[in-house]
C-alpha cells in the first residue's frame, strides 16, 4: 500500500482507517477518475506508514494508534492524537482495551529554533461559543513561524458506538458527527449502507436528499459569509447574511421539520416527504437571497478596508491543495476543483447541470468568493429541484445482509466518505471521513508568515470542524 503512493502521479490519499486485523486506506487515482479502496494486514500490531510518502496521512496514523493500537512502522508523527491519557481505556477500538493505570503525560509539541521566538498557547476554551480546540503558536514579535494544532476534546467515541447496530439505528450517530452537516454525513452514510446491500433509494427520496444537502449548503455558506468579514471588524454582512440564513432554516423546518434536517435522511431514502407548503416555503427564502445577494458581493468587493485584510492573507498554495486533496472551497479557492457531486456523483445530479467555480489565488478572499459563487449555483439547483420532483415512494426497506460499502457526500466544506461492514444486518466497522481531516494540516501551513491577528480570519476561512475529527 505504501509503495502505491510513491511519486507525484501516484494517487491522492482521501481516507486511512482500521478494523481489529487490518488498515484500509481509499485513494483517487486523479488520472484514470478512478477511486481504489486499498487494504494491508496488521502483522504484530503494526503496518507500513503511509506519511513518508504522504503527509496528509500522519494525523489518520495518529488517530489508527490512539483508537485501535495498530502502529504505523517508519510513520512521520508518533504522538497520540485523540486520546490525551484521560480516557478510562486505552486503544478502546481494540479487541482487547486496556485500562489506563498512569497519569497522563503533558501535550508534546514540535520544537522551533531561533532568535527571539516566543510561543502563545490559545484554547481550548475560547472567547466565543464555538468548538473546543488548542492552538500552539510559535511567533517572532507578530509574525507566526508555525501553528500547531491539537483536538480531541470532543471525542465521543462515535464508531465504537455505532458498532452492534443496524445501519437505520446507527444513522442517528453519523447524523450527529459534525452537526453543522448533519444532512451531507447522513446521506454518506445512508449511501454506504445501500452500497453494502445493494439497496438503491427511490427517485423522489434522491431528489429531497439533494433538496436538503443543498438547503444546508447555502444556510451554511451564508453563515460564513457574514462571519468572515465580522472578525476583520465589519458587521453589516453578518447582519445581512444572518437575515437570509434564518430564512433558509427556518424554511427548511417548515418543510422537513427540522431547522437543521437531522435525521430526516436514512439508509433507504428519506425519513418523511416533504411537507404541504415546504416547498413554498423554500423557494420563497431562495427569492429573498437573491434579491439582495449581488448587492452584498458588491459591498464585500467595494469596502477597501475589508479587502485589505482579505486579499492577500493565509494563502495556501494550489500545490499543497492537490498534495492533500482538500475539498470544498478550501480546494477550489487554490485551483483544486473536486466535487463530489460531479465524480464520483451520485444521484440525481448525474441529471443536474451545474458550475463548480475554482479559483487559484488561495487566499481568504478566494475562499470567500468562492462561497458566495455556490450560493448562487445552489438556489438555481434548489428552485430546479423543487419544480421537478419525481413521484413516488420516499424510502426502501434495506435486508438484513452481510457485505461492504463506501458512501460519498459533498458536504459544504466538500467532500465526505463513509465506509461500513455489516454482519448479518448488523454493523461490524464502521469509518466516518470529514474533509476536515484534509483541511485542519492545511491551515497550518496557510497560516505562516501571517501576524497573529489574522489568525481569526484565516481559521474562519477555513471554518474546519473540531467534531467532524474527533469523532
Amino acid at each position: 500500500m505504501a509503495a502505491s503512493l510513491g511519486g507525484a502521479e501516484a494517487p491522492s490519499l482521501l481516507a486511512l482507517w482500521a478494523d481489529t486485523v487490518s488498515v484500509h486506506a481509499l485513494l483517487h487515482d486523479v488520472a484514470a477518475g478512478a477511486f481504489l479502496p486499498v487494504s494491508v494486514r496488521v502483522e504484530e500490531g503494526r503496518y507500513p506508514a503511509l506519511s513518508p510518502h504522504r503527509p496528509s496521512a500522519a494525523w489518520f496514523e495518529r488517530m489508527i494508534r490512539d483508537l485501535w493500537g495498530h502502529v504505523a512502522t517508519g510513520g512521520c508523527d508518533q504522538r497520540s492524537w485523540l486520546d490525551h491519557g484521560r480516557w478510562a481505556h486505552a486503544m478502546p477500538l481494540s479487541p482487547k482495551p486496556e485500562p489506563r493505570t498512569t497519569p497522563p503525560d503533558p501535550p508534546e509539541f514540535l520544537p522551533v529554533e531561533g532568535e527571539d521566538i516566543h510561543q502563545i498557547p490559545v484554547g481550548p476554551v475560547h472567547a466565543g461559543i464555538i468548538e473546543p480546540g488548542h492552538f500552539r503558536f510559535s511567533a517572532q514579535g507578530e509574525t507566526i513561524l508555525r501553528l500547531e494544532v491539537r483536538l480531541g476534546w470532543l471525542h465521543k467515541g462515535t464508531l465504537g458506538l455505532m458498532r452492534g447496530k443496524s445501519p437505520r439505528a446507527a444513522a442517528r450517530f453519523a447524523a450527529r458527527l459534525s452537526g453543522d452537516s448533519t444532512v451531507a454525513h447522513s446521506l454518506a452514510f445512508a449511501r454506504a449502507a445501500e452500497v453494502a446491500t445493494g439497496t438503491e433509494a427511490p427517485p423522489r427520496a434522491a431528489a429531497l436528499r439533494a433538496v436538503m444537502a443543498e438547503l444546508e449548503r447555502v444556510a451554511n455558506h451564508l453563515g460564513d459569509c457574514g462571519a468572515i468579514p465580522n472578525d476583520a471588524g465589519y458587521t453589516f454582512l453578518l447582519a445581512r447574511c444572518g437575515f437570509h440564513r434564518e430564512a433558509m432554516l427556518r424554511a427548511a423546518a417548515a418543510a422537513f421539520g427540522h431547522r437543521l434536517m437531522m435525521d430526516a435522511v436514512v439508509p433507504g431514502g428519506v425519513a418523511a416527504d416533504i411537507a404541504p407548503g415546504g416547498t413554498e416555503a423554500i423557494l420563497r427564502a431562495i427569492a429573498g437571497i437573491e434579491a439582495e445577494l449581488p448587492d452584498l458581493v458588491r459591498v464585500y468587493e467595494t469596502h477597501s478596508s475589508l479587502t485589505d485584510r482579505t486579499v492577500g492573507t493565509g494563502i495556501l498554495a494550489p500545490e499543497l491543495a492537490a498534495a492533500f486533496a482538500a475539498g470544498g472551497y478550501v480546494g477550489r479557492a487554490s485551483g483544486r476543483g473536486f466535487d463530489a457531486r460531479k465524480l464520483p456523483g451520485y444521484p440525481p445530479y448525474e441529471r443536474l447541470s451545474f458550475e463548480v467555480p475554482v479559483l487559484n489565488e488561495g487566499d481568504v478572499d478566494a475562499r470567500l468568493r468562492i462561497r458566495f459563487a455556490e450560493i448562487t449555483e445552489s438556489l438555481r439547483l434548489l428552485r430546479e429541484l423543487l419544480l421537478d420532483l419525481p413521484e413516488g415512494a420516499i424510502s426502501v426497506p434495506l435486508p438484513l445482509a452481510s457485505g461492504e460499502g463506501i458512501g460519498w457526500a459533498e458536504g459544504f466544506r466538500g467532500d465526505i466518505w463513509h465506509w461500513l461492514r455489516l454482519d448479518g444486518g448488523q454493523i461490524g466497522s464502521v469509518f466516518m471521513r470529514d474533509p476536515s481531516w484534509l483541511q485542519w494540516p492545511l491551515l497550518e501551513s496557510a497560516i505562516r508568515g501571517n501576524i497573529v491577528a489574522d489568525f481569526p480570519l484565516c481559521n474562519k476561512s477555513f471554518n474546519c470542524s473540531y467534531s467532524g475529527v474527533d469523532l
